[in-house]
């Protein structure tokens, strides 16, 4: 080894570096950590998947739409946040698809956006028998992602009594499963209050299911 001349020996050497750091840094700190995230959160390491009477539903971290196949709004369900996550390629996504997490991109008082907002309140005002004043912000706007989960309580107390009709359960009721799923704040500062939407539809559905 000695005899080989000093470029090649340290070529050896920086080879010999990288070998040892892909295998340290490639192949076993993302198995150990793979294995500790499998063993000390089982749940969130694989997608805080939520199941629902044996099958998986959805996610915890993620949204989902509540509409019929043209998109529709269904009225026995909890709405969640607009979404701009959508795949322009599909005339049937309407938002709330992980392969796609984005916003709208546009500015405040960005003319498309005003419309759009103005068009969601009207939507939201018929849908729900309210005026347009009652509609809180999260209600007509998108989240940074496209992807959040939860609304406002505001948001989940607007949409009490058409989800209560469409159940044909008194709204008192719907109203206090909106209360029990509000979430405080982080660590009891940080964020606001919200409620996570694939949630209070699963309750919904155990206590009060479609048809009964």
């Amino acid at each position: 080894m000695n005899r080989l001349p000093i470029w090649v020996r340290q070529h050896i050497a920086a080879l010999r570096g990288l070998l040892i750091f892909t295998v340290i840094c490639g192949i076993a700190y993302p198995l150990l950590m793979f294995g500790v995230a499998q063993v000390a959160f089982h749940n969130k390491a694989n997608g805080s998947l939520v199941s629902y009477h044996g099958r998986t539903v959805g996610s915890s971290l993620l949204c989902q739409e509540f509409v019929d196949a043209k998109g529709n709004p269904l009225p026995q369900y909890f709405q969640p946040r607009p979404s701009s996550a959508v795949d322009a390629t599909v005339k049937t996504d309407y938002g709330c698809n992980p392969l796609f997490s984005a916003a709208s991109n546009l500015g405040p008082n960005n003319p498309a956006l005003v419309q759009m907002i103005k068009q969601r309140q009207q939507q939201i005002a018929k849908l729900d028998h309210v005026k347009i004043s009652q509609i809180p912000p999260d209600a007509v706007t998108a989240s940074g992602s496209g992807l959040d989960p939860a609304i406002s309580p505001q948001n989940a107390y607007l949409q009490v009594d058409r989800v209560a009709a469409a159940r044909h359960a008194s709204p008192a009721a719907v109203r206090a499963l909106v209360a029990s799923h509000i979430q405080g704040r982080t660590l009891g500062f940080l964020g606001e209050p919200q409620v996570d939407v694939l949630a209070l539809n699963i309750a919904l559905d155990q206590k009060f299911p479609v048809g009964h």
